[in-house]
C-alpha cells in the first residue's frame, strides 16, 4: 500500500519501517544541477548556474552521541521514542548518508536562495559576487516522506559542507543547536506555526571553533575564538522553500540567465503551491488564479505569524528574505530572542541592527512580501487583470497587518475591541516603570484592581507618581472589560494568548554549557517546561524560570546580545 494510503496508526518502531515512508516529492518534481555530482560528492565551493536543488552527501559526526528527541514531534510523526536509539536512525541523523536503505535516496540535498535585506537585491555575501554561491551552507536534507497523511521534510543543520558553504566547515556549533532544537518546539508549543525538531546527536570527538564571548564579558561583539562540540539538530517542516529560493530564479529570468530560467521559476512556485497550499488552492483553478490565490494566502500567513511573534515577545533578528519561509511560519533559529525587559527597539544580534528589532519585525515582514510579489510577477506578464489584481494584494499588505496587530494587542489585553489610546498608553507605562514583557501580561490576566500587583514585573522601584498613572489606567482597562460584561472570560481569553513563562537566555545557556559535558539535565528540564507555556509552572520549576532576569546578566556577551557565530 503506498504512504499516503496506508491508514496504520501502529507506531514505527525500525528503520525499515521508517525508510518506507519515503516519498520524494522535490526530488522527482524538479531539477537538479545539471553539473553535479551523480553521488552526491559535491562538498566544495562553487556556481550553481541552473536547477532546483544539488544531490549532496552529509558529512558524519565522528563518535556521535544522542542528547536528546522531540517526544511531541515524534507522537505526531507516529514514530516510536525507541526509534533514535536504532543505529541507522542514530547514523542517518548524524550525519551519514550511507545508512539510507531503498526506499530511501543515498544521497540529501541543498539548495540555493538569494538575499535581499528590507527589499534591496546582495550579493555580497556570494563568494564570486554573482548570487550563485549562495545557498544551504550547511543544511542538508537527508529526507522527505508522509507520515500520518502529511508530508514532512527532514534536515540536518550541520550536516557538513555543501557547494553552498563558501569555505566554511558546514558545521554547527552544540550552542547554537541546543537553542534551535530547544525555540522550534517552544514556539510550537506557543501555537505559533515553525519548523520543528526532531533530534539533536552532538560529537564526542569533533570541535570547531567560532568567534564567541569570554566569561562575564560585557563585549558587544565576540571577544574570544571559542572551540565548542560540533552538533547536528535536524529539523522538520512541510518544506522548506523560503522567499529567497523564489527570488533567485525570479533574477534569473530577469537577467535570463538561461533558456530555461522561466520555466524553472515556475516549476519551483507550482512546488511551493503543492507543498504549502494544495489543501486551500484549487488545483483545477488556472494557473494565473492559483498564483493570486498563493499571494492572498502568504499574506495572510506572514501577517499572523509576524503578530502572533509580537504577541509573545520573539524577535527574530535577522529576518531576511532568505530566512523568511514562503510557507508562512518560523525558520531559521539562528540569532533571535525573547523580549524580557519591555523594549520596543529589542535586538538581540549584534548583526542585525534597529531595522530588525521587535517592533520593526512588520516592516520587515513587508519588505520580504515586496520580494515574493516582485518574484511571482514575471509569472503574469501579460496578463493585466492578473497583475493589477496581484498589485492591490501587495498594496493591502500594511493595512492588513495594522488590522492583525490591533487585534493581537485586543486580545493580549481581554478587549473585545481595540483602544489605541489605551494600548499607547500602557506601552509607554511599561517603559517608565522597565517592566518584563511576559510577567506583566501574565498579571494583568489576574485581573488585577490595584498597581501593587504589577510590581513584581517591574524591574526598578515604581514612583507614587508612577504607581498612581498605572491605577489610572487600570481602572480606565477594568472599565473597558467590564462594560462588555465579562471579566472571567476576558481573563480566561487572556491566560491563553499570554504565555506564563517564556525564553529566558540567561536559563538557556547552561543547558548548552552542561550538554557540552553530556549532562542533559537541564536541556530535559526546559523540555518539559516549554512544553506548557500556558500553564502554571510547578513550584520547583517557577522558583528558577518564571522570574526577573538578574542584574549581572544585562549586556552580558552571549546573553543580553550574541553574534550570529554558530
Amino acid at each position: 500500500m503506498p504512504p499516503s494510503l496506508s491508514t496504520s496508526s501502529a507506531p514505527i518502531t525500525t528503520f525499515e519501517a521508517f525508510a518506507q515512508r519515503a516519498d520524494y516529492s522535490l526530488l522527482d518534481c524538479l531539477r537538479p544541477d545539471p553539473q553535479a555530482s551523480s553521488d552526491g560528492n559535491d562538498h566544495r565551493p562553487r556556481q550553481v548556474f541552473c536547477g532546483h536543488y544539488v544531490p549532496v552527501t552529509s558529512t558524519p559526526l565522528p563518535a556521535p552521541q544522542y542528547l536528546a528527541h522531540s517526544p511531541t514531534l515524534f507522537a505526531e510523526l507516529g514514530l516510536s521514542d525507541a526509534l533514535v536509539h536504532d543505529e541507522r536512525f542514530r547514523r542517518l541523523f548524524s550525519g551519514d548518508s550511507s545508512a539510507a536503505q531503498p526506499p530511501m535516496r543515498p544521497f540529501g540535498w541543498a539548495t540555493g536562495y538569494a538575499l535581499s535585506i528590507y527589499g534591496a537585491e546582495y550579493t555580497q555575501q556570494c563568494p564570486f559576487g554573482t548570487g550563485n554561491g549562495y545557498g544551504d551552507g550547511r543544511a542538508i536534507s537527508v529526507f522527505e516522506g508522509l507520515f500520518q497523511g502529511r508530508r514532512w521534510e527532514l534536515q540536518l543543520k550541520g550536516g557538513g559542507p555543501t557547494p553552498y558553504c563558501r569555505g566554511a566547515d558546514g558545521r554547527a556549533v552544540l550552542r547554537s543547536s541546543v537553542r534551535e532544537f530547544l525555540a522550534q518546539e517552544f514556539m510550537h508549543a506557543l501555537g505559533i506555526p515553525t519548523s520543528r525538531s526532531l533530534t539533536l546527536y552532538m560529537s564526542r570527538s569533533e570541535t570547531v571553533r567560532r568567534p564567541w564571548y569570554s566569561p562575564n564579558s560585557s563585549s558587544f561583539e565576540p571577544d574570544i575564538l571559542q572551540d565548542n562540540p560540533a552538533a547536528i539538530t535536524t529539523r522538520v517542516a512541510p518544506s522548506f522553500l523560503r522567499v529567497g529560493q523564489l527570488e533567485l530564479f525570479a533574477r534569473r529570468v530577469r537577467r535570463q540567465a538561461h533558456p530555461a530560467a522561466l520555466e524553472e521559476l515556475r516549476m519551483i512556485v507550482a512546488h511551493l503551491i503543492e507543498r504549502n497550499y494544495r489543501p486551500e488552492i484549487n488545483p483545477n483553478l488556472e494557473f494565473s488564479d492559483q498564483l493570486l490565490a498563493l499571494a492572498e494566502l502568504f499574506r495572510e500567513r506572514l501577517i499572523a505569524l509576524v503578530a502572533n511573534w509580537m504577541r509573545v515577545g520573539y524577535c527574530q533578528g535577522n529576518f531576511n528574505s532568505d530566512n523568511c519561509a514562503a510557507g508562512g511560519y518560523t525558520l531559521d533559529y539562528g540569532p533571535f530572542g525573547f523580549c524580557e525587559l519591555f523594549e520596543p527597539r529589542f535586538q538581540p544580534w549584534t548583526g542585525g541592527g534597529e531595522h530588525f528589532c521587535f517592533f520593526n519585525q512588520p516592516l520587515a515582514a513587508e519588505a520580504n512580501y515586496q520580494m515574493f510579489w516582485a518574484a511571482i510577477r514575471p509569472l503574469l506578464d501579460g496578463n493585466t487583470d492578473a497583475l493589477a489584481r496581484l498589485d492591490q494584494i501587495r498594496e493591502g499588505f500594511a493595512a492588513a497587518m495594522d488590522r492583525e496587530l490591533e487585534a493581537m494587542w485586543a486580545g493580549k489585553l481581554g478587549l473585545s475591541r481595540y483602544d489605541h489610546e489605551l494600548v499607547n498608553d500602557l506601552l509607554e507605562l511599561m517603559l517608565l516603570a522597565k517592566a518584563d514583557y511576559t510577567i506583566l501580561f501574565s498579571k494583568l490576566a489576574e485581573f488585577p484592581d490595584h498597581a501593587s500587583h504589577l510590581k513584581p514585573s517591574f524591574y526598578q522601584p515604581s514612583s507614587a507618581e508612577l504607581e498612581a498613572r498605572w491605577s489610572h489606567w487600570l481602572l480606565r482597562w477594568r472599565g473597558q472589560i467590564s462594560s462588555s460584561g465579562d471579566p472571567h472570560g476576558a481573563s480566561a481569553t487572556m491566560k491563553r494568548l499570554n504565555p506564563r513563562i517564556t525564553w529566558r537566555e540567561w536559563l538557556i545557556a547552561p543547558a548548552y554549557q552542561q550538554a557540552a559535558q553530556a549532562d542533559t539535565s537541564r536541556l530535559q528540564e526546559l523540555q518539559t517546561l516549554f512544553r506548557h507555556p500556558y500553564d502554571e509552572p510547578p513550584a520547583p520549576l517557577a522558583a528558577t524560570y518564571d522570574r526577573l532576569k538578574p542584574s549581572q546578566f544585562f549586556n552580558a556577551g552571549g546573553v543580553s546580545h550574541y553574534s550570529c557565530s554558530s
